[in-house]
């Protein structure tokens, strides 16, 4: 009997673990869905919504075929909306009761679109041969967009999957329980080897014969008493029959352990546990507008900006700075270009646009154009740097878009001052308001600390605005304010005269908001210094940076130099107790010219 039930106990355990197995495997379901749409179209660029991509949970698998080539990106759906502008596009939907992708055609006034590469809006960028595909996991706010060339039509064969989860509910209970039968078969068989290891079987039985008179006891030799020979059953048939039960044992272990697994056990809102793919937050829509950029995005456009500008400065090449630079930033190195063409020790070492740490990152909050980043940047000192040498400060930049089809270009780029503090400001992922010009929420408008500072630069004392200004640290002020002006002209040959002027530039006013409410701010001031011989037959004599710029060395009617000034000013809030403080500077000579 104890056979039968161990019998019966294996054949259910097999039924049992090979049908919760075969739910794992041949049983089991398709493990993805795909939805597709073939349909032809002419228009240069192919958008895949957000809303497409996120019709069904977990991550996506995105087929892109049509075309010999393929250019694909994916960045936030407003961004990629705002780069293909006015062009023809092809928007790819999905149709929840079809279950299919749908093309619909978007006409526009262009036929063409640039390259998509190295746009500064993309949070990542693909190119392939057809068909491209690509494994993502993308939220609904943002969208892939993808081009042949920019003139043929783009790759409008689209298929997206996602996985699906084929687990059985009842695929870990079975192998469980064939688990438990597989265990309670093996003590039923244990139990039936003992108990006929016990018995040895039948016996029989001896008649009794009867009782003979016993002979007399002869006296005999005692003989050696021989060892009794082993059983037929050997150690090897021994260890044979241990191996037999162990490895049932091993087995019912295996298939206990493998039913544990997560992923064949109901979970309790019947579907396994996955990584959450991040949603809108339901509610009202915050009237604060998202940052611009991602910390990571930021991060690589900048590593992509001192690339640049340091293959610009190794041959001096102004058409490739003009791609990462404009405004005052620009007009500093390539006026630094035209010194070291003439005289390297005269142009000196420009501020450095280091890419590999990131100090500080504040997008501006905005979903329009243009758009702004304040960033601060510093090379790290070498491990085997000498600590005596000092370590090159660190630089604060203000980065502008002007447009969607634009990379973000270096508009100022200043060296902070020693023992400047940058005021605190909000994490990257929060962002900041672009302060406005004439803001009235702050202690000075930000149009106005430009002439205000030249005020003070021209006046000193003098000045309505002195008191505004905290100039304990301004080492600018120290070289070029009212006294260090007087001390210079007074120090010139009685044959020529000198006269120094400051006024503001050209330059955007350019500010961000700080987490107190004040305002980082980046501004332009010019600096003349006009040197006019006043004897006949003297002339002004020149050095330097100016007769690289000038191309002589003297000049019998006299020079005026132009140096501009990049200045980055921290001004408190209009509730809040301080000073306007200057936080750094770049300064260079632009241009020399001969009075006439």
């Amino acid at each position: 009997m104890r056979f039968v039930l161990a019998i019966v106990s294996f054949v259910l355990a097999a039924l049992m673990i090979g049908l919760g197995i075969g739910q794992r495997t041949f049983l089991a379901g398709p493990d993805e869905v795909t939805a597709s749409t073939t349909e032809t179209s002419q228009t240069p660029v192919t958008i895949i919504d957000g809303s497409a991509l996120n019709a069904n949970a977990q991550s996506q698998t995105v087929k892109i075929d049509g075309a010999p080539t393929v250019s694909a990106a994916y960045g936030k759906t407003g961004d990629v909306l705002a780069w293909v502008g006015d062009a023809s596009y092809t928007l790819i939907t999905y149709d929840e009761e079809s279950g299919e992708l749908v093309s619909t055609v978007e006409s526009g006034s262009e036929e063409t679109v640039p390259a998509l590469a190295g746009s500064d809006l993309w949070l990542r960028e693909y190119s392939a041969e057809s068909p491209m595909r690509i494994r993502v996991n993308l939220p609904e706010d943002v969208s892939i967009v993808a081009i042949s060339d920019g003139t043929a039509a783009a790759p409008s064969d689209i298929s997206v999957s996602w996985p699906l989860d084929n687990t059985s509910q009842s695929a870990g209970p079975l192998m469980i329980a064939g688990a438990g039968f597989l265990l309670l078969g093996l003590i039923f068989l244990i139990w039936g080897l003992t108990h006929v290891r016990k018995s040895r079987g039948p016996r029989r039985t001896q008649q009794k014969s009867p009782k003979m008179p016993k002979l007399p006891r002869q006296p005999r030799y005692k003989p050696v008493k021989a060892k009794r020979p082993k059983a037929l059953t050997t150690g090897r048939s021994h260890r044979n029959r241990r191996v037999a039960v162990s490895l049932p044992l091993l087995l019912a272990g295996a298939v206990a352990l493998s039913g544990c697994s997560a992923g064949i056990w109901p979970m309790a809102d019947g579907v396994t546990s996955a990584s959450p793919t991040p949603t809108p937050t339901d509610g009202a829509e915050s009237e604060i507008e998202v940052p611009s950029v991602t910390e990571a995005q930021a991060t690589s456009i900048i590593s992509d900006i001192g690339a640049v500008v340091a293959q610009a400065d190794s041959t001096r090449d102004k058409a490739l700075l003009a791609t990462r630079m404009t405004g005052p930033a620009l007009e500093l190195r390539s006026a630094n270009y035209d010194i070291a063409a003439v005289d390297a020790a005269a142009a000196g070492t420009p501020t450095e646009i280091p890419s590999e740490t990131v100090e500080l990152v504040l997008p501006q909050q905005s979903s329009e154009f243009p758009r702004t980043i304040f960033a601060v940047v510093q090379e790290p000192a070498a491990a085997d740097a000498d600590p005596a040498v000092a370590v090159a400060a660190p630089t604060a930049m203000m980065l502008v878009q002007d447009d969607p089809r634009s990379n973000y270009k270096v508009e100022y780029a200043v060296s902070l001052l020693a023992g400047i503090v940058v005021p605190g400001t909000a994490q990257p992922s929060v962002g900041a308001a672009l302060v406005s010009p004439d803001s009235k929420f702050l202690q000075m408008a930000p149009s106005a600390v430009a002439g205000a500072y030249v005020d003070v630069l021209m006046k000193d004392t003098a000045s309505e605005f002195f008191a505004q200004f905290d100039l304990t640290v301004d080492s600018l002020y120290t070289a070029s304010g009212l006294p260090a002006k007087t001390t210079r002209i007074q120090e010139l040959s009685t044959t020529a005269t000198e006269t120094l002027t400051d006024s503001v530039g050209t330059g955007r006013v350019l500010g961000m908001t700080t987490a107190d409410s004040g305002a980082i701010v980046a501004v332009q001031v010019n600096q003349t210094d006009e040197v006019k011989p006043v004897k006949a037959g003297a002339a002004a004599l020149t050095a330097g940076a100016t007769k690289a710029l000038l191309g002589k060395d003297k000049s019998t009617t006299g020079v005026v130099g132009t140096y501009s000034a990049e200045l980055l000013f921290y001004i408190p809030s209009a509730n809040t107790p301080g000073q306007v403080k200057l936080l750094g500077f770049s300064r260079s000579l632009v241009s020399a010219k001969e009075l006439p």
